[in-house]
């Protein structure tokens, strides 16, 4: 009897602590936070983020520091894993998606949560406005992952599983930052590749900043069919944390375009990817921080956060 209770006892310690980590990580993603750090991906100084470009390198940069100002460690030893396009007569358009990670105590376990960077740049068109700033596309979804990397630094307890933080180059391009990682079996190593799905899981963040008919609370959430207990995971918390939102969950086949899930949805690694639909300003010059709702930005936010700390720490999902 005397070890039961015992036992017990342990276990409602453990669970509160992990609540009050939960919550202390939940309490630092906030709407400052979201509006600085799309305010400057999505700055005119950063020239559309334009993938291989001078601002796309500038917002590389800028991302690492953030990393290392929260103490995220970078992953493989460097924040940067670079990788190379060819196109015409120019085969050396380099490009950069940045990584940093927090290790678990199940060292090789991993699951992601990531964004692409990138934009389309400076180009010509039939307006005054050269530059495709891109804040919803995607300074929403950077934000996103910068504000859960500090979440989780915050809650000052060591995840089950190893979380990597990605910030995908090359998407606008053909979701090259994310099919690079996960066809790049260096970008495992030293992790022994005994299992088939390196990855967990992975949970996507673009364009989560808008709203659609006026709706200021409408979120598209997609996840792989096989796992339910993520819609459960995402109504629930929902609920409880009083999120103002009010998700639909479409199959990820409709989704749009197509986004960085896709390549870990083909190595088999379920996924979760948020969304907030297209709007009129969709890859035009038009996209600007000025029309981003930051209230839904901070809820998705938590919501993802939330999602990757089951992730990162049930036994099972």
């Amino acid at each position: 009897m005397r070890y039961i209770i015992t036992s017990v006892l342990l276990f409602l310690s453990a669970y509160c602590f992990s609540q009050t980590a939960i919550e202390k990580g939940l309490s630092v993603i906030n709407k400052s936070e979201a509006v600085t750090y799309i305010g400057i991906l999505a700055s005119d100084s950063l020239q559309g983020r334009g993938a291989g470009k001078t601002g796309g390198i500038m917002a590389a940069e800028y991302i690492k520091s953030v990393f290392e100002n929260l103490g995220i460690k970078p992953w493989r030893g460097k924040y940067f894993q670079p990788f190379t396009r060819h196109i015409g007569n120019n085969p050396n358009y380099e490009m950069r998606n940045v990584l940093g990670y927090i290790e678990g105590k199940n060292t090789w376990e991993i699951v992601m949560i990531g964004a692409h960077y990138d934009h389309l740049g400076i180009k010509a068109n039939n307006t005054n406005d050269s530059i495709y700033n891109g804040a919803d596309d995607n300074a929403t979804g950077v934000s996103a992952v910068l504000q859960i990397a500090k979440a989780f630094a915050a809650s000052e307890q060591k995840p089950e599983r190893t979380i990597i933080f990605a910030l995908w180059d090359g998407e606008e391009m053909g979701l090259l930052g994310s099919s690079h990682f996960v066809e790049d079996h260096s970008s495992y190593i030293p992790i022994p590749l005994v299992a088939s799905v390196p990855v967990k899981g992975y949970i996507n963040c673009d364009m989560i900043g808008r709203d659609k008919d006026g709706d200021g609370s409408h979120v598209d959430i997609s996840f792989t069919d096989s796992k339910p207990v993520f819609a459960e995971w995402i109504k629930s918390d929902i609920e409880k944390y009083k999120l103002a939102l009010a998700p639909q969950f479409p199959s990820l086949e409709s989704t749009p375009g197509g986004s960085d899930h896709v390549p870990f949805m083909r190595k088999g690694t379920p996924v979760i990817f948020y969304n907030t639909g297209l709007h009129p300003d969709y890859h035009k010059p038009s996209d600007e921080a000025t029309y981003i709702n930051y209230d839904k930005v901070v809820d998705i936010t938590k919501l993802a956060y939330l999602n990757l700390w089951n992730m990162a720490n049930l036994i099972s999902f």
